[in-house]
């Protein structure tokens, strides 16, 4: 049953699993009894303490975690737990700030206030559980213990075993701005009935965004960067993903992501067109340089999907079959070279080795594990060539030599090279599922 992670205390967990028994037995069921359980004292030191572990920046009233830990936590959730019990708590707008894109461009992403975040988290908290209990399968981002590996599970078998080889490739068009907050508020209602919660929703949606000194209110869209704001746009989707697993059950979806494969090419051209039909009534579109679709039976086109460039190949000792592969992607081969050479660039090299290695080390530990599960055997060699040319350069620079000869000597005549990590042999060939495991080998 997908509920809270592994750390959730057990009273707010089985607080979580009442809801979402009550919510599963009932399909149409509205519940009403929801705000008194946000500003529990057990609620909201679970969402402190899912706010504090993932850190981040402070919204526009500069307060840091670090300050409130200095402060007192105990004193902050008081406070804010008598805000919401006597109904005077007002959200604050986001800042937004904008992270450039691996595309080109820059996405706008909005960060609440710290005490924003913590209510935001106490209420999905409560919430999540109810909606689970609708979302469909075929849906992975940004839910409890599901995974993009377990998407491109998804997909890897979609291809392999039920020759599905014609794929629509798309993209929604701005997803998190253009969400319809009128239809957004609907679907939340169908599942709650308490007008506080809807309230709090209502207010963080209406909070306004603070952007180079002016404050603005846009008429749609959530923050995207806001702790609820990911719950909320998977439920403004379930009903396509409803309707897709009950007449099609071939979509796969990732946040604004997504993939159909069909076993026919007029079949991959009508479910683009009955897909660009249920998003309208949605008042979404797709992205027209983002979607398209594509034929892989022939082994000379394939497509992208969280990371990871799919294809139906040759096998290896018998070119007359073939089987679905995937590897890292060209841009994401791109992003990983990116992060290196800022790792070694010549402003770090009053750093000492060590911290270099252990940074590169840091990078390389979370990549390999996402993308080792595949086809990547040959990727990851040629990306290992890279990060020692990459650290033998910044290593004879350190020493004042030019090209990476002396490097090469120091990182050989280590005995353990340094401790640099090595990407190639780590491949497993078959997926993981969310803890990580191995859990059945490739076709």
């Amino acid at each position: 049953m997908p509920l809270a992670a592994n750390d959730t205390p057990d009273k707010t967990r089985r607080l979580q699993i009442k809801l979402y028994l009550a919510a599963k037995r009932s399909p149409t069921r509205r519940l009403h009894a929801l705000y008194d359980k946000v500003h529990r004292t057990d609620v909201l030191e679970c969402a402190w303490h899912q706010v504090q572990t993932n850190r981040g920046a402070p919204g526009i009233d500069a307060q840091t975690i670090e300050a409130i830990e200095a402060g007192g936590v105990p004193a902050f959730l008081a406070a804010l737990q008598s805000e919401l019990e006597r109904g005077t708590y007002r959200p604050q707008a986001v800042r937004r700030v904008r992270i450039p894109k691996a595309t080109g461009g820059e996405r706008p992403l909005g960060v609440p206030t710290v005490r924003d975040r913590v209510v935001q988290a106490a209420v999905k908290i409560v919430i999540e559980p109810l909606f689970e209990a609708d979302f469909a399968d075929c849906s992975f981002g940004f839910r409890p213990r599901r995974s993009a590996l377990q998407a491109r599970e998804r997909i890897g078998i979609g291809m392999q075993r039920e020759r599905r080889l014609y794929v629509v490739d798309a993209d929604i068009q701005g997803f998190f701005d253009n969400l319809d907050r009128v239809i957004l508020l609907a679907l939340v209602r169908r599942r709650i009935s308490d007008r506080r919660v809807v309230g709090l929703i209502r207010s963080w949606l209406s909070a306004g965004v603070f952007d180079g000194g002016a404050l603005l209110h846009p008429e749609a869209g959530t923050p995207q960067g806001g702790v609820v704001s990911p719950l909320l746009a998977i439920v403004y989707l379930n009903t396509l993903d409803q309707w897709w697993q009950k007449h099609a059950g071939a979509l796969t979806r990732y946040a604004d992501d997504l993939v159909i494969l069909c076993q026919q090419p007029d079949q991959a051209e009508r479910a683009l067109e009955v897909l660009t039909s249920m998003l309208a009534k949605l008042r979404l579109q797709l992205s027209p340089t983002k979607t398209r679709v594509v034929g892989l039976a022939d082994g000379t086109a394939g497509f992208d999907f969280l990371g990871f460039h799919n294809r139906w190949i040759p096998m290896f000792r018998d070119r007359r079959r073939r089987h679905a592969a995937c590897w890292p992607s060209q841009r994401a081969m791109q992003a990983a070279r990116q992060r290196i050479r800022e790792l070694t660039l010549p402003q770090r090299v009053g750093l000492p080795i060590s911290v270099i290695v252990q940074d590169i080390n840091r990078f390389l530990q979370g990549w390999i594990a996402y993308f080792r599960y595949g086809n990547s055997a040959q990727h990851f060699q040629r990306f290992d060539r890279y990060v020692t040319q990459r650290l033998c350069r910044f290593i004879s620079r350190k020493h004042n030599r030019s090209g990476l000869n002396y490097g090469l000597r120091v990182l050989m005549g280590s005995k353990t090279q340094l401790g640099l990590v090595r990407a190639s042999g780590s491949v497993r060939y078959g997926f993981a599922n969310a803890g990580g495991e191995r859990v059945r080998r490739a076709v």
